[in-house]
């Protein structure tokens, strides 16, 4: 029997075949994925099959036994989407906003950003920082979290942990660690939300563009970047924006314990930061409210805290 239907034809993209979304196959990047084809769907009352998830395995997602930031940091989490969309095998990648590079090729542009989720850092394993036993072994990854958790508690151990979510939380369970800190958001979008003890910004404030998820495209493909227009949120793409341009200026990379949250409400934004040294021996934090006009103000508030830091705190920023 001759199938006389259309082509798939998305028509706001201008292209016969499904929109090819790319991101990493890990579960909770399938499942940050599977919410921007969702949003995109409903925005543009698109058929499930015009659109196409496009999995790939990540350079930091096959090391599980050292800190990217040693290997090459965030790219190691990008590489390999840039390449597949450079070569346009995929339409767009899917991002945590947290895991991209501060400077990014020019040929590539964030064309969406998903309404921004709880910026929160989860603990688990135990109640409270204050509740963990003497010298307990806590694993992370992240230079922001050590630093901020020994600001605290001296005493504590802090051991590299790496794996997805689920890897994480057994290495708990089976008693490898006592606790660990992941991202609330990460855990709402597994369907986690009754594991571990969300942590006020207070103690942990969280990493610049935590709990927001990016979609990259060519900056060259005008048609697939109206397509997330309709998507994106303007207040977090405002937000993440700022705390990137902080983040330039610092010129932080995967080493630098560095902490940053802006609020955005209408036109007006609330900074807030913080920089550590390793150790957490010394921290500096500061905030700033400004308009969102005011492009220079990220910069100008970096300046200023690296302005009230010592010489070995300068010198993780590369002052």
């Amino acid at each position: 029997m001759t199938d006389n239907r259309s082509p798939k034809r998305n028509l706001l993209a201008g292209i016969d075949r499904p929109l090819k979304i790319g991101t990493r196959q890990s579960p909770l990047a399938v499942a940050q994925a599977e919410m921007v084809a969702s949003a995109i769907l409903s925005a543009h009352g698109w058929r499930p099959d015009q659109v196409e998830l496009v999995p790939m395995i990540a350079t930091g997602d096959k090391i599980q036994d050292r800190a990217l930031a040693d290997l090459g940091g965030k790219a190691l989490w990008t590489k390999e989407l840039d390449r597949a969309l450079h070569d346009q095998e995929i339409d767009c990648a899917v991002h945590s906003m947290k895991d991209v590079e501060t400077l990014r090729p020019e040929i590539f542009t964030i064309a969406a950003m998903l309404k921004r989720a709880d910026v929160r850092d989860r603990l688990v394993g135990a109640d409270s920082i204050a509740s963990l036993p003497q010298a307990a072994v806590v694993g992370t990854a992240s230079p922001r979290r050590r630093a901020q958790l020994l600001r605290q508690r001296p005493d504590l151990d802090i051991r590299l942990i790496r794996g997805n979510v689920q890897t994480r939380l057994d290495k708990i369970r089976n008693g490898e660690y006592t606790a660990t800190l992941l991202a609330s958001a990460g855990l709402d979008r597994l369907e986690m939300e009754a594991v571990g003890k969300n942590l006020s910004i207070d103690d942990m404030l969280p990493a610049p563009s935590q709990g927001a998820i990016g979609v990259e495209t060519l900056v060259e493909s005008n048609h697939i970047r109206r397509v997330f227009k309709e998507i994106s949120c303007t207040n977090t793409s405002r937000a993440v924006t700022v705390e990137r341009l902080f983040l330039k200026e610092l010129t932080a990379d995967c080493h630098s314990p560095v902490a940053a949250y802006a609020q955005v409400d209408g036109l007006d934004v609330n900074l807030r930061v913080e920089i550590l040294l390793a150790d957490g021996s010394e921290s500096i934090n500061g905030h700033s409210d400004f308009i969102t006009g005011d492009v220079a103000a990220p910069a100008r508030l970096a300046r200023k805290i690296l302005g009230q830091a010592s010489s070995e705190l300068k010198a993780v920023f590369g002052r």
